[in-house]
């Protein structure tokens, strides 16, 4: 039984083929008859209805289900949850707060287990970054750029894993005290990536040939809001810091964005911005995994 928990459950070759049938025009739906569990205990946007379209566009019926409708660990355990909605579903799909809790649901054995959004992980987005990067630059990213500048979180692990499968070169522009932990850059190398740390954004984009950032506060770190943006001041994505990458750079974000904060507004809704497709992408990806997922 195969589960996403994070990109690198997938082999270099797999992720090719997930990636091939996500940029299908003629994907045949190959999920007629089952049903997908849409958990979430966080809100989302994108995740729901990227989800909900593409279940729906392989034939299959997804379910949203609320956080509280199943309580985990308050009405009741995760692995019975688990098994509980194995008993319904062909897949369950969860957007949770703690990345234990979807190694869980996958210790179960039961159904295949795919992660929309974890603590650790957010592989869902690092698929469609690669698909955005595939669409702009060719299949082969190989020897690309990618400077990412902000917070090292959950989507910063996941892309910087998926483009080091795939040859792309990882830079990391980060303020003290907010670099990425050696555990991180383990696995990032393990996975063929050799990430360039730096605390410059001037540095790490220099040349690149994609510049990315994402909100300085993620879900969960209100309390924190204040301090963090104050370490990130000087992180903003600018027309400046743009001008400094490659000529023909492209700007990415997962959204949503705060215009002034990490990204201005002109880069944002500029020439250079690749926000949309972007989003799309999640679309398409969730369709490609799923398809590939459900043949395994």
């Amino acid at each position: 039984m195969r589960h996403l928990l994070e990109i690198d459950d997938l082999t270099k070759d797999e992720l090719t083929e997930v990636l091939d049938r996500s940029a299908a025009t003629d994907l045949e739906p190959n999920m007629t008859g089952q049903g997908v569990a849409l958990v979430f205990e966080k809100p989302s946007a994108r995740t729901r209805n990227s989800l909900e379209m593409a279940v729906y566009q392989l034939g299959a019926n997804g379910v949203y289900i609320q956080g509280s409708e199943v309580g985990f660990d308050v009405r009741e355990t995760t692995e019975d949850i688990a098994h509980t909605l194995a008993g319904y579903y062909d897949v369950v799909c969860a957007r949770v707060f703690k990345h234990e809790t979807l190694e869980r649901m996958a210790a179960t054995e039961t159904v295949p287990i795919v992660n929309l959004l974890s603590d650790q992980a957010h592989p869902m987005q690092g698929l469609a970054d690669i698909l955005t990067l595939q669409q702009e630059f060719g299949t082969d990213i190989s020897g690309k750029t990618i400077a990412y500048v902000g917070d090292p979180n959950n989507v910063w692990r996941s892309l910087s894993i998926a483009a080091g499968m795939l040859g792309a070169n990882l830079r990391l522009a980060a303020p003290a005290g907010h670099l990425p932990s050696d555990a991180d850059l383990a696995k990032i190398t393990d996975a063929g990536g050799d990430p360039v740390i730096s605390q410059s954004p001037a540095e790490a984009v220099d040349g690149a040939d994609a510049v990315y950032t994402d909100v300085w506060v993620s879900m969960g770190e209100e309390g924190d809001a204040d301090a963090k943006k104050a370490d990130f001041s000087q992180f903003t994505v600018t027309n400046e810091v743009m001008e400094a990458a490659g000529p023909d750079a492209i700007f990415m974000h997962c959204l949503p964005a705060h215009r002034g904060e990490e990204v201005a507004a002109e880069v944002a809704d500029g020439p250079k911005s690749r926000i949309w497709p972007q989003a799309e992408n999640r679309m398409h990806t969730a369709r490609g995994l799923l398809s590939w997922l459900s043949e395994q």
